[in-house]
């Protein structure tokens, strides 16, 4: 039996929403094994003056959860 569990999170970037969601998978992918998918739910970006000076992407990561799996 696998379980996947998905935790949403936003990443942020002064470069663009690409640079934002890679952020966010790098983050996760740091400390959490086997991630496996991601889906960008939302987008959105702080404007400053006329100009925009940081893009977030909302992001849900999915990964497996391997803790239930040995505490049997």
């Amino acid at each position: 039996m696998s379980l996947v569990k998905v935790k949403e999170v936003i990443g942020s970037s002064a470069e663009g929403f690409d640079d934002a969601f890679q952020e966010a998978v790098n983050q996760i992918c740091a400390h959490k094994k086997n991630v496996s998918g991601a889906k960008i739910v939302s987008q959105t970006a702080d404007i400053k003056d006329g100009q925009i000076t940081e893009y977030k992407v909302n992001v849900k990561i999915a990964y497996r959860w391997e803790k239930e799996l040995h505490d049997k």
